[in-house]
């Protein structure tokens, strides 16, 4: 996806950002939630998502979105990940 018409879509949305990270090479963040929905793109690397059973490997262009309060697991693949990711509040 282009990063321009990804970028508009957050602000058509209603969605906040979008906020730059790089998560490092093995990284794993175990299972959490966040209070926000939020909507990613891939830049560079893989981001594999596990989420209700169901694992998920985003690489670059390939976008997202998790609902708010939804248990998931973060990986990143050998090359780490960079990303976009716009916040929406809820409620």
């Amino acid at each position: 996806m282009d990063r321009a018409a990804w970028e508009a879509g957050l602000a058509r949305d209603g969605f906040a950002g979008p906020l730059d990270r790089r998560m490092e090479a093995g990284q794993v963040v175990p299972e959490h939630s966040h209070p926000f929905d939020a909507r990613l793109l891939i830049l560079d690397g893989a981001f594999i998502l596990t989420c209700g059973g169901e694992t998920r490997r985003y690489g670059p262009g390939e976008s997202f979105e998790l609902a708010a309060d939804v248990p998931h697991a973060e990986a990143f693949g050998p090359e780490g990940a960079t990303y976009l990711v716009g916040r929406r509040a809820r409620g």
